[in-house]
Order: C-alpha cells, then structure tokens, then sequence
C-alpha cells in the first residue's frame, strides 16, 4: 500500500496541498486506492486551468450514508480555490469491472451518478498515477481494443455531432476546447489505437484541417498568459461559427470511416 507520501509529484504546492487535504479526508471510509487520470495522470496538468480527475475505490459500494459523507468531505474542501476542479468518482471492487454500472460522482460541485468509460478506463491503465493503495491494472479489467474504437465512434456520433447544432453553447470556451480536443483524440485513437493527451491533440488539429485561429485561441488560453485580456463578443461569436462549420463535416467523416 502507498501512502500519502506517495501522493503524485505534480511540482506546484497549491494542488500538492489539496491532494493532500482530499486523500486525508478520504481515508475514514478506508479507501482501496486513489488513482489520477486525464491531465493529471497524462502529464498536461496545468494549475488552475486542468480538471484534477480521480477514480477512488473504496472497500463497498456507496451507501446514502457514503453520499452523506462524501458531500461533506467534499464540502470541506471548498474554501481551497482549486476546489472546483476535483473530480472524482467513486467505486467498489464489486461493480469496478462493469463498464455499465454509474458510479457515485463528485464533480461541478455536486453528487451524482455516471459511468467510468472506456476512454477513462484506458487512460488508468496506460498512463494513470497511483495517489495511494494499489494499481489500476490490479483493480480493473483492461480494455479492449474494439471496445474502446466503439465507444470513440458512438460518442462523436451520438454526443458530439447533435451538439455541433447547438448554436448557443458554442460561444463558451469550454465547449470549443473540449469539442476540438476530444475531436483530434478520437482520430488518434481510431487511426492508431493509442491515447493522446490534449496539447498533443492540440498539436494534432492543424493538420487535420482545423480552423488556425481558434486553435491559437486555444492555446493561448489553455498555455498562455493567464492575464490576457477577455474575448471580444465578436471573436467568440466567430470562433463559435468556424468551430461549428469545421467540427460538424469533420465528425460525419470520421465517424463514416470507422462505423
């Protein structure tokens, strides 16, 4: 078993401090393991700007009382100004090997349910950082290879591509960044097999014909100066159209090579 001396060395005390905080509170429900994935555990975790995603295993499945808990531990944490960003999902050894079972999850600030997906499931053995207690290998079954390709084709075909029509969001960063970026890595991993983090998936969009400027824009925001002034209303009104021409087509034709 690792102990919390063992949490991951991220280089940046304010995330140290509050892995710390979380792994401490986490331990009177006597956690199997604690695991980091996404950012985080891929090597592109940048303070303040990534998610912290974790996976926690604990020793049953979650209970109203184990909710009650959790929201607590949860709620305690907020003050940190990193707070918002931690996410993690909860699971047993009993239902960790279902890819349908929901999971209790905290995340945006809120208790609920979702899957562990494949994509996510991949990452944790490929590349994801043990906090503390045992593997993810040890823990969870391994994914394979046509599993994962069609969870990538139904997400873009499914998630993605409907949300492509829905004009309003895409003036939001959030869904330009995560639209472009699940994008590229869902071509990787269906061209190649192999996961790719995001600012690779960045360095990927060029060329595969994405617009130059609001690739820019997202580097700039996710790597850049933190200080640089707000968009415009112009910009954001016409990142959102080149992002939404380019992404619609080139969803339609990945998902029709793969299908």
């Amino acid at each position: 078993m690792y102990g919390l001396d063992r949490i991951v060395d991220t280089g940046r005390m304010p995330t140290d401090a509050l892995l710390d905080r979380f792994l401490t509170g986490l331990l009177p429900l006597g956690p199997v393991a604690v695991w980091a994935h996404g950012s985080l555990g891929g090597g592109d975790y940048q303070e303040g700007r990534s998610d912290l995603d974790l996976i926690a295993i604990l020793p049953r499945p979650a209970t109203a009382r184990t909710a009650w808990q959790l929201g607590l531990l949860h709620a305690g944490l907020r003050a940190d100004p990193l707070a918002g960003l931690l996410h993690c999902t909860y699971l047993s050894p009993a239902t960790s090997a279902d890819p349908d079972q929901r999971h209790l999850t905290w995340a945006h600030r809120q208790l609920f349910k979702r899957t562990v997906t494949p994509v996510t499931r991949r990452e944790l053995h490929s590349f994801g950082r043990v906090l503390y207690g045992e593997s993810p290998k040890e823990l969870l079954p391994p994914v394979a290879d046509g599993e994962l390709a069609e969870f990538v084709v139904r997400d873009q075909r499914d998630f993605w591509r409907p949300t492509v029509r829905r004009a309003e969001l895409w003036r939001q960063d959030v869904w330009v960044d995560l639209g472009l970026l699940t994008f590229a890595r869902a071509t990787a991993t269906l061209r190649e097999g192999r996961l790719i983090t995001k600012r690779q998936a960045l360095d990927e969009l060029p060329a595969l014909g994405a617009p130059g400027e609001v690739v820019e824009d997202i580097s700039e925001r996710r790597y850049g100066d933190p200080a640089r002034p707000a968009a415009t209303q112009e910009w954001t009104g016409r990142r959102a159209e080149l992002t939404r021409s380019y992404l619609g087509p080139a969803i339609d034709t990945l998902v029709g090579a793969y299908s």
